[in-house]
Formats: structure tokens, C-alpha cells, sequence
């Protein structure tokens, strides 16, 4: 998926990497000329009452060639590094793409630092890649036959031939070297992978870390995973380092091959002192690309170790897709579920057992259960976060699988039990950063989840900016905030997950009182441990171990005194004691 995604950017980009190219030929080639024009100079200087407009003509075209080279250098970077930069923007905005349509059981079994390493050091190691390395790659290539074919054309083949000796030697080293660099990049990118990982959870869990005085254990395990990243590091930097040192001395061969041989036919006549310093000019000009290709096959094996690494998210399926028949119809709040049972994926005990209810449009419906009961799961399956069989679920006469999922979603407000808010101020955790809502609606939204005067008293109101996950909030003011994002979409169906847990009973009276004055016709599912945040909903269902094990109005089920029955006496009981 990640190579595809490569040849499209190519194709959209060929013109831009077509004109960059035919600079770059023509950069190579505009620089060959160099020790020619050089050695021409130094062979009219040699001889006596030498003509100066000749010399000076040589000095011109030095000059000229130096402009050229510039200006085709200058365009040729622009165009194929510049695209570099480009494909690097590409391939991060398709994985981010990618990353918002996976479901959450791939961020269940992956880690956020890994993940963070694919998105920066790996696409970076693609960029450097089809950038800089491609641009080397070809630019020396090009500079090293337009020089051979030079040196053995213009001066003398049998001493090209002979000074060249050593490269088949760097070549083979080269290839050698760079597949063992590919595998130590790899290990690299895994440590670093590990480093952001912990450097994350360490950030996210300082609190925790700091009540149980685990400061010190915590630096030490950082220090084995920096050894341990310093270490791949430096042994990746021992095995590439070995080609610059490798290289220089199989040209020092070359140069001394080249002083002896080139000198003795300087001597005997058969070539001239010009065309034996234009001849070490070219040596000069072949040198300096084929050192850059020692560093280009460790770019591009770092490269290639980055690519497989993207191609394994690339080629993750998107498991909870579209329906094939695309329903846009709006939701307007009707749900029935059939006969549902429901697994995790890769899990065989089933989380939800023959699960049969119908919620008409306006109602509200109370979920009451234990921990692990499958309550959260049935928000999970409304949403759409996990794929269903067909016909379990459906939304206003409608299979949930024949909804698109942006249509899907649109019908409904969510307020998870983990309730997350963004590094920015509460107007826009609020608004979900949508210019659609006013000022005006963002504050009735925060006055019905009972949140406004606690932002009112803050220095900037609204305006104030939350740290990481709100830190700088309360669990229950957290939990306000992420009511009043729900409220302010006004969808048709709302569903709280346990999202009142973290407020009194008095505020969460008053939410729910706030609800039923501006949500009439609309449907609710509120799910709660507390029979006080459901006791007034039309239908209340108890799970157990996945099923419904009762079902009916407060009245009727506290009438029946089961399962219900004695947890609003456990809770009653609590509240006295407290």
C-alpha cells in the first residue's frame, strides 16, 4: 500500500521530477567540463609568449561553467528535494488518514510511541529517501560516465581503466555494508519507539508516579531504554562509518596508480600535463559522488526498513467501513436491537447475549449493570465502532450497515466514561474547533451540563487554554465539558457512558432536569452505575454477564426486588451512611 502510495505521488509530481531531472543531467554534465577547459589552460601556459585572449577566453568559460552549474544546480534541488518535503507531507496526511479509519482494537494492541515513530522518524527516513538520496543518487551517476567516458576518450583509456580498478571493490562493500545498516535502522526505529512510549506514559502518569514515590525506579528503567536506544544508535554508526574510510582509500590507490603510471606518460610525451591534471580532476569529480553513495545506500537502507514498517499499517484493513448502500437519510432517534450477540474480535466469550429492545423516537432509555456487564459495548455497537451482523441493529427501520458512516455518527452525541478534552481553550473543546457554533451556543451548552459558572470563574472564561487531557481541570468538571460538546451538536440520539460518575447527585439533578426542558422528541440512552442518574428514563434494562436479566419502568422493577432491586438498596444504604 505504502509503494502505491509513492507511484501516485510520482505520477501527480512527474512534471516537477522530469524538469528537476533534465537540470540535474545538464548540472552533471555543465561540471565535466571543467577539467578539460582546466587542463587546456595549463597546456596554453606552458608554452612560451602564450596567447592571453586565449587564456582569457579559458578564464571565461570557467566562469560560465561555474554559472551554469549553479543555476542548474539551484533549480534541480529545488524541484527534486523540494518534492521530498512533499512526499513526506503526502505519505503523513494518508497516515493519519489511515489512523482515524482503523478500529480500536489496533490502538488496543499498539502502542502510542510507536505509533508517534511511524508518523515522524520513519516517514522522515522515506522523505531522505526520494529526496536527497534519489537526487545524489542520480547526480552521481550521471558525473561519474560523463567523466570516464572523458578521461578514456580525451586522454588515455588504458589509464582509465587502470585508476578505475578499485571501484568494483567499493561497490561490493557498498551493497555488503548496506544491507547490514538496513537491519540496525530497524532496531533503531524500535528503541526509539519504545523511548516515546515510555517518555508518553511517564507524562500522562506523573500523578500516580508521584503518590507512590516511584521517581527514582522510573529514571532508572528510562536509562536502560536511553542505553539501550544509544546503543542501536552507535552500532548502526560503526557499520555505515566503515564506507567514507573504505572508499578514501581505495581512491588514494587510484590517485597513486594515477601519479606513477599518468606521470611516467607525461614523461614519455604520450599525454600532456594538462590532460594529467584534467585526468586527476576527473579522479577528483568521480570520487566525490561515489563517497556520497556510501551514504546514500545507508539513506536508502534506512529508507527501506522505514517503508516495510509503514507498509504494515498501510496494509492494515479498515475493518468498519461504509455500508454498501450508503444510507444519508438523517437519524431521528428510533433504535431497535434483534436477537444481538456480540464478541470482541479475537476474543470467544461473548460480551452481549441475545440483546432485544426497542427505543421509540423521544424515549429515554436507563442501562443499569455491574462492571463488565456489556453496557458500554451497546454504545460501542450504536456507534459503530465494531461491526455487527446484519439486521441486529436498527436505526429508524434502517440496518446500521447500510448507513454511511459520517451519516451514522452525525445522529449521535457521545459522552464516553473517559472523557478526553484537547490542549486548547474550553470554547473549542466545546465547539469541537467547528466555527459553525456561536458564543451564544457554546455557553447554553455549558449552562445546562452545569459547567458555566465554574468557567465564568476562571481569569479567562471561555477562553481559557486546558493543559494536556484538561489536566487542569476536575474529573467532573472534565466531565461537564464533554456533556456540553454532546449538547451543543443536539443530536438525535444522546448516550452518556457512566459520564455523570464524577458529579454529585445535586448536579447531576440538574443536568438531568436541563435535558428533559431541551430535549423533548429526542432519544437518550444514559448509562450509569447509579440508579439516581436513570431512575425517571421511560424503560430501564439491567445486565448481567451480557444478558438483560430485567427490564421495565423504577417503579416496577424496585416492585419486583431482584437484581435491581438490591443494588438501589445498596446505594440507599451507602448515601445514609455518608
Amino acid at each position: 500500500m505504502s509503494k502505491k502510495l509513492i507511484l501516485d505521488f510520482f505520477k501527480e509530481h512527474k512534471l516537477s521530477y522530469i524538469i528537476g531531472i533534465i537540470f540535474m543531467f545538464l548540472s552533471s554534465l555543465i561540471q565535466t567540463f571543467f577539467p578539460k577547459v582546466l587542463g587546456n589552460t595549463i597546456d596554453i601556459l606552458r608554452v612560451d609568449n602564450f596567447s592571453t585572449g586565449a587564456v582569457m577566453i579559458n578564464i571565461l568559460l570557467l566562469f560560465l561553467i561555474a554559472v551554469g552549474t549553479f543555476l542548474s544546480t539551484y533549480a534541480w534541488r529545488n524541484l527534486v528535494i523540494g518534492n521530498g518535503r512533499k512526499i513526506e507531507n503526502y505519505i503523513r496526511e494518508k497516515l493519519f488518514n489511515h489512523f482515524q479509519k482503523l478500529a480500536p482494537e489496533f490502538y488496543a494492541k499498539r502502542k502510542t510511541g510507536d505509533l508517534i515513530a511511524y508518523a515522524i522518524n520513519d516517514i522522515s527516513a522515506v522523505r531522505m529517501t526520494f529526496g536527497p538520496a534519489a537526487a545524489m543518487s542520480i547526480n552521481g551517476l550521471v558525473v561519474c560516465i560523463a567523466s570516464i567516458y572523458s578521461m578514456s576518450k580525451a586522454i588515455n583509456w588504458k589509464l582509465t581503466l587502470l585508476t578505475l580498478l578499485p571501484i568494483p571493490v567499493i561497490m561490493l562493500i557498498i551493497l555488503r555494508v548496506g544491507k547490514v545498516v538496513q537491519r540496525k535502522f530497524k532496531r533503531v526505529q524500535e528503541s526509539f519507539a519504545s523511548i516515546s512510549d515510555r517518555v508518553q506514559e511517564n507524562i500522562y502518569g506523573i500523578r500516580v508516579i508521584k503518590a507512590y514515590a516511584q521517581e527514582d525506579a522510573e529514571v532508572r528503567n528510562f536509562e536502560k531504554l536511553n542505553e539501550q536506544m544509544m546503543n542501536s544508535n552507535l552500532e548502526m554508526v560503526k557499520t555505515s562509518s566503515i564506507l567514507s574510510p573504505v572508499i578514501e582509500f581505495c581512491f588514494s590507490i587510484s590517485f597513486v596508480l594515477n601519479l606513477i603510471v599518468g606521470g611516467k606518460m607525461v614523461v614519455d610525451g604520450s599525454i600532456s600535463l594538462g590532460d594529467f591534471i584534467a585526468f586527476n580532476t576527473y579522479l577528483t569529480l568521480i570520487m566525490a559522488p561515489i563517497i556520497s553513495i556510501g551514504r546514500v545506500i545507508t539513506i536508502f537502507q534506512r529508507g527501506m526498513a522505514s517503508l516495510k514498517r509503514l507498509s504494515e499499517i498501510f496494509d492494515t484493513q479498515v475493518d468498519i467501513k461504509d455500508g454498501q448502500a450508503m444510507a444519508e437519510k438523517a437519524v431521528e432517534g428510533e433504535i431497535e436491537i434483534k436477537n444481538l450477540s456480540f464478541a470482541y474480535p479475537e476474543t470467544a466469550e461473548k460480551v452481549l447475549e441475545n440483546i432485544s429492545l426497542k427505543i421509540s423516537k423521544g424515549q429515554t432509555l436507563g442501562i443499569l449493570g455491574k462492571t463488565g456487564s456489556g453496557k458500554s459495548t451497546i454504545a460501542n455497537l450504536l456507534l459503530k465502532l465494531y461491526n455487527v451482523e446484519d439486521n441486529k441493529i436498527l436505526i429508524d427501520g434502517v440496518d446500521i450497515n447500510d448507513y454511511s458512516l459520517e451519516t451514522l455518527r452525525k445522529g449521535f452525541g457521545y459522552v464516553p466514561q473517559d472523557n478526553f478534552l484537547f490542549s486548547a481553550s474550553i470554547k473549542d473543546n466545546i465547539k469541537f474547533f467547528k466555527a459553525v457554533y456561536s458564543d451564544e451556543e457554546v455557553e447554553n451548552a455549558a449552562r445546562v451540563s452545569c459547567i458555566y459558572d465554574s468557567i465564568a470563574d476562571l481569569t479567562e472564561g471561555f477562553d481559557t487554554i486546558l493543559g494536556e487531557r484538561g489536566v487542569n481541570l476536575s474529573g467532573g468538571q472534565k466531565q461537564r465539558v464533554s456533556i456540553a460538546r454532546a449538547i451543543i451538536k443536539n443530536p438525535a440520539v444522546l448516550i452518556l457512558d457512566d459520564s455523570l460518575s464524577a458529579v454529585d447527585t445535586i448536579t447531576q439533578t440538574k443536568i438531568l432536569k436541563n435535558f428533559k426542558n431541551i430535549r423533548k422528541n429526542r432519544t437518550a440512552i444514559i448509562i450509569s452505575h447509579r440508579i439516581s442518574a436513570i431512575e425517571d428514563a421511560d424503560e430501564i434494562i439491567v445486565l448481567d454477564h451480557g444478558r438483560i436479566c430485567e427490564r421495565g419502568t423504577h417503579s416496577r422493577l424496585l416492585k419486583r426486588g431482584g437484581l435491581y432491586y438490591d443494588i438501589y438498596r445498596e446505594q440507599s444504604e451507602a448515601l445514609q451512611d455518608t
